[in-house]
């Protein structure tokens, strides 16, 4: 087909930009940056969980076309809070936005993509070769079509073949990414595969014989209380249904269906989104009933057929949804296909739950089925044992669409003529009134076969919703599924004509359609659209449970476990096998506005919509806490899937009067396991609850090397980042000789580049460098010893000092160096290449040594010590009364040196020494020589002998 020129697509979006700003609201521009495809982030959890490695079987051709893929698009935070806050005010009586319901344009304006974004984001698919479609007015998805080569390139992943239970398939090996400047726009692809939702119908061919009932409009509204509606006048006029369909049908079939019913010809309006797929085995009779039933209960709507047909990549379902969302097509919307929230990915669930949001907020009443394999909800109806657990389906467990459930008859087993006529009346009527109900299940756990049995159970992507609270609902905290439910067996099975034949067609593609019929005749009695039915449905129920109105009819029998998955008991009040119940219809229609209203509430938000934590860090975050008419409560928090080896407290844990928010702490332990959880926080107050969802992502992180010792020199080291996908990281140093410049932080795994600066000490150092909380040491090498060499390692000096110098030879000659004496007699000086040396003098007789440290290596100083030569000169001979006395003449070649004078004979008296030290005299004294003999006395003077002779006179003599 073809798709309009790039030119119509620029003037959609300035028209659309005109008119948002028209409307005072412009929604905020937030592709940043060059939209760069060396820069890609991971959008996990998009591939289908059966495209294993194991069941691949080869490549995808290259020029293999894709047509019509479906990009999700997303609002900002401030977008999404006052989306929130706008759907519950169109809830709210007494809010001036009650039933205010916004067209998809208002929808675009106030909560799409801005125009410029989507031009950005539109250039950039064009720029990969595939052709883009005009923005939707919701302006939350684009479509466009491509061959497999430009999503390969485009998306960074590969398209490959499986083989899956015999069938072949495509499917992209890995999760899809984009580039990082449109991750805060750009939820993913809703697929890029050709697994497809299942039909919610089993049919049979219909026989009169063996006791069986089958359904007809009349039947269902004697069973359901629908004749009294009738009666009033309430039949669909005015309104409309949308049914979503992939498949074709034969409007004659619905033409024999009427008439066997009894009904006026009514023929539906189809509407081809694109090609007309024609008639599809196994959607026909899907959309053949859809059609049939809707405009069978209520039978003067006008009945819109939306048809798409499904591509390599993208299921036709997808794309009939977002077409009758965007053209507002009818107030009320009918869907019977499923496939359950782990096969979706996060890209599907995330597109529904959008698309179904902006459905409610134009007034769209979304009814969806609620699945046909109990509460195995990813295993085909058909198979014999489940083998995947507990799931919903994923495309009605949005807080946005009403899930719809199945019973089957069980009191006229027993007793049939007090419920079924013998005959029929006109319209081919045989049911007389209300029949007891159980849940519906038909499966091989009881005697039926394969797993057909009412869906249900608990979401695990979406929190509870506030409104979801009414007697029986569980406090899990999370999204239960489904809400409410009719007749969905083959007990007694609704019969549709189609290609000539009768079928007997049972599941909960039955019940969904019908009930659809009667919202059809809610809205004609409201005379206004009613938007998301579940926040009334809820309150009704909690009415009934005081007394009011009984709108339900309470299913308490039976269950949905099937072979291979245990179940959920039907129990008074809600449960998940029949939600709150099948319905009577005039009660339900008369009593609606009774569930609208301003109820006492509470409302808890948190300060972001996602954490990230990694292991032996904590994460803070604020849970706030809203009250709402009138409501005073405390409300008790706690959180629901906390990912392994992570813990999660509250403070303070109650919240209440003026406390109003709590702090959530996350820490991640060393036993923390890589990946995302969606993490439910509950608030509980007595039977009302609330939640909030959170995205935790726990990041795990290595970093690796160098492990070995590093060159004293300038040089740029890598280190290996192993981190998980989406996970972000930024590299740090405690050392300023660590720098980094390029790759110093990055997303997933990667490198940290960063550069050493040089080591010019001798020294080994080490410093700490981290990223994602983890760290390594670096160690670098001091500047090797022989960088540096001297002149001489050593000198000798006189006794008198002086000063001396030494070389220093360093390389590099940028190398630095110090100098020091570790004696105080010598000084040191330096210049860049010398180092000067001044020595004092040697006062002492002994030799002495200093060392020098220069560039770390020893210099050795050797000093002498002093010498001295004495000379001692006989001077004259004095007389001293009657002694004599002689004096001596000490000469020293060193003023410093020092001596002594010592006498030998005790007749020889020292009277003076001098000063004992350089030039001096000696006086001695002597007594006189009593004797007749000569008499000789020697003393040492200066180290000299010196031999003094008495007799008459004296002699003085010097030894050498």
């Amino acid at each position: 087909m073809s798709y309009p020129s790039r030119r119509s697509f620029q003037l959609a979006i300035a028209l659309a930009s005109l008119l948002s700003m028209a409307a005072g609201v412009e929604a905020r521009d937030r592709v940043r940056g060059v939209i760069d495809g060396r820069a890609m982030v991971e959008r996990p959890g998009n591939r289908h969980p059966s495209a294993r490695a194991d069941l691949a079987t080869g490549e995808v051709s290259a020029d293999t076309r894709m047509e019509r893929m479906l990009l999700v698009l997303s609002g900002d935070a401030e977008q999404e809070q006052a989306l929130e806050k706008l759907l519950d005010e169109q809830q709210d009586t007494g809010s001036p936005n009650y039933q205010k319901w916004i067209t998809p344009e208002g929808f675009g304006d106030r909560f799409g993509v801005s125009s410029a974004d989507l031009q950005r984001i539109s250039d950039w698919l064009e720029i990969h070769g595939f052709e883009v479609e005009p923005a939707t007015d919701g302006r939350r998805t684009l479509v466009f079509s491509g061959t497999a080569a430009q999503v390969e390139r485009a998306f960074s992943t590969r398209m490959r073949t499986y083989d899956v239970n015999g069938r072949r398939h495509i499917s992209n090996a890995s999760s899809p990414s984009i580039p990082l400047a449109l991750a805060g726009v750009v939820e993913g692809v809703v697929s890029l595969h050709d697994f497809r939702k299942g039909g919610m119908a089993r049919a049979t061919p219909a026989y009169t014989s063996g006791g069986s009932h089958y359904l007809l409009p009349g039947d269902l509204a004697a069973i359901y209380d629908v004749k009294a509606l009738y009666a009033s006048g309430l039949d669909g006029t005015g309104t409309s249904i949308a049914v979503i369909s992939r498949s074709n049908i034969l409007v004659s079939d619905v033409a024999q269906f009427r008439g066997m019913a009894g009904l006026a010809p009514n023929p539906p309006r189809v509407i081809l989104n694109g090609r007309d797929p024609g008639l599809q085995s196994g959607d026909q009779m899907e959309a053949t009933a859809d059609v049939q039933w809707a405009g069978g209960v209520a039978p003067n709507a006008s009945i819109f057929l939306v048809i798409s047909a499904t591509t390599t990549t993208t299921d036709g379902i997808d794309l009939s949804a977002t077409y009758a969302v965007n053209n507002n097509l009818a107030p009320v919307i009918t869907l019977s296909y499923g496939l359950c929230e782990a096969m979706m990915g996060a890209a599907e669930n995330k597109f529904y739950n959008s698309l179904w949001q902006q459905a409610a907020a134009q007034g769209i009443t979304v009814l969806v089925s609620s699945g046909d394999s109990g509460s195995a909800g990813c295993d085909g109806a058909g198979s014999s044992t489940a083998h995947y657990g507990s799931a919903v389906n994923g495309l009605c467990s949005s807080p946005y669409s009403t899930c719809v459930g199945g019973t089957m008859f069980s009191g006229d087993t027993a007793n049939p003529g007090k419920y079924w006529s013998a005959g029929n009346t006109p319209g081919n009527v045989s049911a007389l009134s209300y029949i007891p109900e159980v849940a519906w299940n038909e499966s091989g756990g009881v005697g039926g076969g394969g797993l057909w049995a009412s869906g249900g159970g608990a979401s695990n992507v979406y929190a509870k919703p506030g409104w979801q609270s009414a007697p029986g609902v569980p406090a899990d905290g999370r999204r239960d599924v489904p809400d409410v439910s009719l007749s969905a067996s083959a007990h007694d099975g609704y019969l549709v004509p189609m290609s000539g034949a009768n079928w007997c067609v049972s599941g909960t593609s039955l019940s969904t359609p019908s009930l659809a019929g009667l919202m059809a005749l809610s809205v004609q009695k409201q005379n206004a659209r009613l938007g998301n039915a579940n926040p009334v449905l809820y309150a009704l129920a909690s009415n009934q449970a005081k007394g009011g109105a009984a709108v339900f009819h309470d299913v308490a029998g039976g269950n949905n476990g099937v072979p291979g998955q245990s179940g959920f008991d039907a129990a008074p009040g809600y449960d998940l096998a029949t939600g709150l119940g099948s319905v009577d219809a005039f009660e339900l229609v008369n009593h609606w506005s009774e569930g609208a209203g301003a109820r006492p509430s509470f409302g808890l938000a948190l300060s972001k919509p996602s954490a990230l934590v990694a292991m032996g860090l904590q994460v803070g975050l604020r849970v706030s806490f809203t009250a709402a008419n009138g409501f005073s409560a405390p409300v008790t928090l706690a959180a629901q899937g906390i990912p392994k080896g992570v813990t999660a407290t509250f403070t303070p844990a109650t919240l209440s009067g003026s406390a109003t928010s709590s702090t959530l702490t996350l820490s991640a332990g060393a036993s923390a396991t890589a990946g995302v959880a969606n993490v439910i926080i509950n608030g509980t107050s007595g039977t009302l609850s609330n939640s909030a969802a959170l995205s935790v992502r726990v990041c795990t992180y290595a970093l690796e090397g160098p492990s070995a010792l590093l060159a004293s020199g300038q040089q740029s080291v890598v280190s290996k980042v192993t981190a998980s996908a989406g996970c972000g990281w930024t590299g740090t140093t405690d050392s300023a000789w660590v720098i980094f410049a390029s790759g110093a932080s990055g997303e997933g795994p990667g490198v940290l580049n960063y550069t050493l600066a040089s080591n010019t000490t001798p020294v080994q150092r080490q410093a700490v460098v981290s990223a994602g909380g983890v760290s390594i040491t670096v160690k670098q090498s001091g500047a090797a010893a022989v960088a540096f060499k001297l002149s001489a390692v050593s000198a000798n000096v006189a006794s008198l000092g002086g000063t001396g110098s030494v070389t220093v030879s360093a390389s590099p000659s940028t190398l630095a160096w110090t100098a020091s004496s570790a004696v105080s007699w010598i000084s040191v000086k330096s210049s860049s290449t010398q180092v000067t040396y001044t020595v004092a003098a040697n006062t002492g007789a002994g030799s002495r040594s200093g060392v020098l440290t220069i560039a770390g290596q020893t210099f050795t100083v050797v000093q002498a010590g002093l010498t001295c030569i004495s000379t001692v000169t006989a001077g004259r001979v004095i007389a001293t009364g009657s002694s004599l006395g002689v004096t001596l003449a000490v000469t020293e070649s060193v003023t410093a040196c020092t001596w002594s004078a010592v006498s030998n004979a005790s007749w020889i008296t020292i009277v003076s020494a001098g000063g004992g030290r350089g030039n001096d005299v000696v006086t001695l004294s002597m007594g006189a020589n009593g004797g007749a003999a000569s008499r000789v006395g020697t003393l040492t003077v200066a180290g000299k002998v010196v031999t003094v002779t008495e007799g008459l006179s004296v002699t003085v003599t010097v030894g050498p």
